[in-house]
């Protein structure tokens, strides 16, 4: 099977036909849908379907299983959002059917399945979500248990047909699971075709998906043909890398951006990202044009601030989830604290004992835990990197007696209010 593999936009001969966003060519319209994407399989049939100017329906799957999203979440969801831009039909499906079955992708052991109020529960989260993102007029929502409700066992055994369990066995995971001599239920194969019937039932013309889901994208495909329908085409997206820029992001792992964190936390875990990673942010969660994106590198490549760039990622998501003003206020904060040296208000506030009426500084930076030694404080002493309300502090030997009350900075980052008795 042909597909193709994206590190950077792909590149095809100018097309000058135009579609539904008239402002946007088919090689443009290619370039955006590609932007971030691991595979398209078959991309020259996207081509095709573009440039006949066909409206397209274009289909993601969610079980309702974690309904509380953090921004890797949505990478889907903004891949249909560009879509949606693009004037195309976009189905936010969720499976409230399959989410009761307990899908097995990327794991070694099977997923415990919902129960349907637990699963109802969930999909009420996720509708009230996703319209941060997707445009809530344009958005057509289903539910799978719509076309499997109505299913008897006839049904389901003749859907079951379609495919062989050598097939099945290909799978990475079951083959795993397979050879190691775990068990594999039956009903975990049902899921795949569960999921490929989905596109069969929505006449899908794209389905989009994780890496981790790829199985599955291409069993709609296989289905489709079955059913005498043209076969979907299927574009993979990465699992977002979390804050440390290594693991995929989890808030198990702590390394998230919840998207119903406070504007003042999200800008700051977002400017905590590396520079390099800033980029694949904006591949995957930016709706800024592909223009815009290779102004911003040709910027940093001709010296300027990377920070400043990030800036505009952090207003950006921000004011998708929150508002254009909490972004611009949390902006000012974070310029205020990090930039201009001032003292936040919401710090740690601790009390120390002196030693015979006094402490040093040293010591004092010691204790409170914001350095790990006295040595490490001594070092940053002369490095000019120690403050006192405010003021920076040169002496080494510094003293503090008792009834000190204030706040001691290491960094730019690190607060604490300190008293001492």
């Amino acid at each position: 099977m042909m597909q193709l593999r994206f590190k950077k936009f792909i590149k095809i001969s100018k097309i000058n036909t135009f579609f539904h966003n008239e402002s946007m060519s088919v090689q443009d319209a290619l370039d955006l849908i590609c932007r971030g994407a691991d595979e398209v399989i078959k991309i020259e049939e996207l081509e095709k379907k573009l440039k006949d100017g066909k409206k397209l329906r274009i289909k993601a799957g969610f079980d309702p299983t974690a309904p509380d999203l953090h921004v890797g979440h949505t990478v889907l969801i903004n891949k249909m959002r560009q879509f949606q831009d693009l004037g195309h039909d976009v189905i936010f499906l969720i499976g409230d059917f399959t989410g009761m079955i307990g899908d097995p992708t990327g794991k070694n052991v099977t997923r415990k399945p919902l129960t349907r109020q637990q699963v109802l529960e969930n999909a009420k989260t996720y509708q009230q979500q996703i319209y941060k993102i997707l445009d809530k007029d344009k958005t057509i929502v289903e539910f799978n248990s719509n076309w499997f409700g109505q299913m008897n066992a006839a049904d389901m055994i003749q859907l079951s047909a379609q495919y062989t369990v050598a097939r099945m066995l290909e799978r990475d995971d079951f083959h795993k699971r397979y050879k190691s001599g775990q068990s594999i239920a039956i009903h975990e194969f049902m899921y795949p075709l569960v999921q490929g019937y989905d596109s069969v039932a929505l006449k899908a013309d794209v389905e989009l998906g994780g890496t981790d889901q790829k199985f599955n994208l291409l069993m709609g495909r296989h289905l489709q043909t079955q059913s005498g329908q043209e076969p979907q085409i299927v574009i993979t997206m990465p699992l977002l890398e979390g804050l440390d820029g290594i693991q995929k992001m989890s808030k198990s792992l702590g390394n998230y951006i919840g998207i119903d964190e406070s504007p003042k936390e999200m800008f700051g875990k977002i400017m905590s990202i590396s520079d390099d990673l800033m980029w694949r942010y904006y591949d995957l969660l930016s709706f800024k044009s592909n223009k815009t994106l290779a102004q911003y590198r040709i910027d940093v490549d001709n010296g300027k601030n990377p920070r400043d760039i990030k800036f505009e990622l952090a207003i950006e998501i921000i004011e998708r989830f929150h508002s254009r003003q909490a972004a611009l206020d949390a902006l000012a904060g974070f310029q205020a604290q990090f930039q201009k040296g001032a003292i936040p208000d919401d710090i740690k506030e601790i009390k120390l004992d002196t030693e015979n009426g006094v402490l040093g500084i040293a010591h004092i930076l010691k204790k409170s835990g914001l350095c790990p030694s006295t040595s490490d404080a001594i070092r940053m002493i002369k490095q000019g990197a120690i403050k006192v309300d405010g003021q920076k502090v040169s002496d080494t030997k510094q003293i503090y007696p008792a009834g000190t009350n204030a706040v001691f900075q290491v960094g730019k980052r690190k607060f604490m209010k300190i008293s001492l008795s």
